[in-house]
């Protein structure tokens, strides 16, 4: 997996376009939790404290699990800004990986 910028940074790692595998990118679209996140990211970015999953009482460390397979999937984007977190939906690069996929998950009924 690549690194966006050296570890001593607050950049995550994210993997690069040619790096995404399918099987991850189901499995991270596959729980309702990463779902509902995934669908709120449709529109565009989200400050990640401003990200709600449908249930409020879902603790802050099980949310943190959900962004990271996210992003390690290559779903998401998750940069600073400022002293909180951008999530945006990786929509391009994963349209180009594989057409249709997104749209196809995004458009299910919910």
């Amino acid at each position: 997996m690549s690194i966006l910028s050296d570890t001593a940074s607050p950049d995550l790692a994210h993997p690069q376009e040619q790096e995404l595998q399918l099987t991850q990118v189901l499995f991270a679209l596959s729980d309702p939790g990463r779902l509902d996140i995934v669908r709120q990211l449709r529109d565009g970015p989200v400050e990640m404290a401003n990200c709600n999953l449908m249930d409020p009482e879902v603790a802050k460390s099980t949310k943190s699990h959900l962004f990271k397979v996210l992003r390690e999937a290559g779903v998401i984007r998750n940069i600073p800004k400022g002293r909180g977190r951008l999530l945006s939906l990786r929509r391009d690069a994963l349209d180009r990986r594989f057409p249709g996929l997104l749209e196809a998950v995004l458009s299910a009924e919910e």
